[in-house]
C-alpha cells in the first residue's frame, strides 16, 4: 500500500510536469520597493492561498521581500503535486506545501531533491464542522457517521487520522470517511446535505458558521498538537547556489513572523487584506484570532528534528511512509537560525 500511493504521487509530478505549468495568483512586494537593478527575482509557488499563511502575507504587504531585495512573484499551485513539480522543473525557485512531500520526492530517487528551510505552521489548519452546535464534543461522536475529509496521503486527512486513533477510533472500521470530492469543494458538499460532519480549512469554515449551514465543534491544529504543517522549500542545487536569495528571503519571512507575534488579529488582518479582496475584514480578523488562539505561527523559522521525526510517525502511521529518511538531508536550519537572531 505504501509503495502504491508512493508511486500515485510521483506519477502525479511527471503527469503534470508535461503541462505548461501551474496557474495561480501573483503578487508582488507592496513597499519598501528597491530598483529593479537592486533586487533578485523569486518565483515562490505556494500550495494554496489561505489565510492560515497570514505571516507570509504580511511579508509581501509590508515590503519586507523588497527591503531584503527580492522582487517576489507568488503563484498559488492549487495541491502539493502541483507546488511539487512546479519546484522540480525548475517553474519555481522555492516551493511552500507540506513537508511530506519532500519526504516522498526523496524516497522516490531525485538526486536534485527539496530542501525544506523554513517552517512556517506548528499546527493543522483546519476544524471539524457539525451540523448543528455541540457544547462538549468528543471524538467518540463521529463513530458511526459520514465525515468528509481530504485526499488519501494528504497532510489534512493524516493529520485527521492521527487524530482517530489518538482517542481509539479505528478511520476505516468505525465511521466513512468520504475523500471523494475535490479540495475546496467539500464546504459546498456540506452545504448540499452531504456527511454529518465535514472537516474544512478557513475560511470556509468561518463562511458555513455564516450562514448558519454548520458550526465548528473541534480544532484539529489543538488536538494534534503541535505538528510541521507546512514549510518552505528549495531544490538543492538551488539553495548551494543561490544562499544569499535563501537568507534574504527567510529574513524577510522571519519579519513577518515578528509582525504577527506583536501584533493584534485586527492590525494582521488589515495589512493582509488585500490578499483577500473576495473577504471582508471582521471575516479576516475572526479567522486570525482563531488562528492566533491555538498558536498556529511559530515564533522563528526552525524547522526542529522532533517535528520531523512526528511528521514521520504521522506518515507511517497513515501507510504512506516507504522508509524513514534522514532529517539532515530534508532538513537546513542554517538560515533560520540566522533570521531568528537578526
Amino acid at each position: 500500500m505504501k509503495k502504491k500511493k508512493l508511486s500515485l504521487f510521483l506519477a502525479a509530478l511527471c503527469a503534470i510536469s508535461l503541462l505548461s505549468g501551474c496557474g495561480g495568483k501573483e503578487t508582488e512586494s507592496a513597499k519598501g520597493t528597491a530598483s529593479a537593478k537592486d533586487t533578485t527575482p523569486v518565483v515562490l509557488n505556494e500550495v494554496a492561498h489561505s489565510i492560515f499563511y497570514a505571516p507570509m502575507y504580511v511579508a509581501i504587504e509590508e515590503g519586507y521581500f523588497a527591503q531584503e531585495g527580492i522582487d517576489l512573484t507568488l503563484v498559488t499551485g492549487f495541491g502539493a503535486d502541483k507546488t511539487m513539480t512546479a519546484l522540480l522543473t525548475d517553474e519555481a525557485d522555492i516551493g511552500f506545501m507540506g513537508s511530506e512531500s519532500t519526504i516522498y520526492t526523496y524516497i522516490g530517487g531525485s538526486s536534485d531533491y527539496a530542501v525544506n528551510f523554513a517552517q512556517l505552521t506548528q499546527r493543522a489548519g483546519n476544524f471539524l464542522v457539525a451540523r448543528e452546535p455541540i457544547d462538549n464534543f468528543d471524538w467518540s461522536m463521529l463513530i458511526g457517521k459520514e465525515v468528509l475529509g481530504g485526499r488519501s496521503g494528504g497532510m489534512p486527512e493524516m493529520v485527521f487520522e492521527y487524530i482517530l486513533k489518538k482517542n481509539g477510533i479505528d478511520p476505516a472500521g468505525d465511521l466513512s470517511i468520504d475523500q471523494s470530492i475535490d479540495f475546496g469543494s467539500t464546504a459546498a458538499a456540506f452545504s448540499g446535505g452531504q456527511g454529518d460532519f465535514t472537516v474544512e480549512f478557513e475560511p470556509h469554515a468561518t463562511s458555513l458558521e455564516a450562514k448558519g449551514d454548520g458550526y465548528v465543534v473541534a480544532s484539529l491544529g489543538e488536538d494534534s498538537g503541535f505538528v510541521p504543517y507546512t514549510a518552505f522549500s528549495a531544490k538543492k542545487s538551488y539553495i548551494e547556489e543561490n544562499p544569499e536569495v535563501i537568507q534574504s528571503f527567510t529574513n524577510a519571512l522571519q519579519k513577518g513572523m515578528n509582525y504577527v507575534q506583536t501584533h493584534s488579529a485586527e492590525e494582521i488582518a488589515k495589512v493582509i487584506q488585500p490578499q483577500f479582496a473576495e473577504t471582508d475584514l471582521e471575516t479576516i480578523t475572526t479567522i486570525v484570532e482563531r488562528y492566533a488562539a491555538q498558536e498556529t505561527w511559530k515564533s522563528d523559522l526552525i524547522f526542529e528534528e522532533d517535528s520531523f521525526t512526528l511528521l514521520q510517525n504521522i506518515l507511517d502511521e497513515a501507510g504512506e511512509l516507504e522508509k524513514r529518511v534522514p532529517y539532515e538531508d530534508l532538513v537546513n536550519t542554517d538560515f533560520a537560525s540566522k533570521a531568528a537572531g537578526q
